[in-house]
């Protein structure tokens, strides 16, 4: 789907609040609130609006401890790699997961209550998969974090 700069304003109003109502989005962006409707629900129907949530503090949760895990393996087969993502996706504590070029292979986001919280994840990802070398990094401070995208 192309999106032309009317779609591109709904969708900076969707990310900044998507709980707004159809009215304050189409005055926002100068429209009407069927045409907006409509091009949402095309949006919606062509993968570009994946999906809808709400974001929570994790403070609220208990959820104090963020860690960046760096992880570098000598496993590349896929039989590893298959393994490896279905052990990331069925923990919830991991929030980001990417495969990265360079030295090291993979880069997760991890947020726990605690230390010893993260060490439990961190012997229990070890015991499924073999992995060469983890470094965790402890995030002092958020300084930065949206989910919105440059619109």
């Amino acid at each position: 789907m192309k999106l032309d700069k009317t779609d591109r304003k709904i969708l900076a109003e969707l990310q900044r609040d998507a709980a707004q109502s159809l009215d304050e989005i189409a005055k926002t962006v100068g429209s009407s609130k069927t045409p907006v409707w409509n091009r949402i629900r095309k949006m919606r129907e062509t993968g570009v609006i994946r999906g809808q949530t709400v974001i929570v503090d994790p403070d609220a949760l208990g959820l104090e401890a963020c860690f960046f895990v760096l992880i570098r393996t000598s496993e590349h087969d896929a039989e590893w790699q298959q393994k490896f993502l279905h052990a990331l996706q069925a923990r919830p504590e991991v929030l980001e997961a990417h495969r990265l070029a360079g030295d090291i292979d993979y880069v997760l986001k991890v947020m726990v209550p605690n230390a010893r919280a993260y060490d439990a994840f961190y012997q229990a990802l070890i015991a499924e998969v073999k992995i060469h070398n983890v470094t965790a990094l402890l995030s002092m401070q958020e300084i930065k974090a949206t989910t919105a995208l440059p619109v």
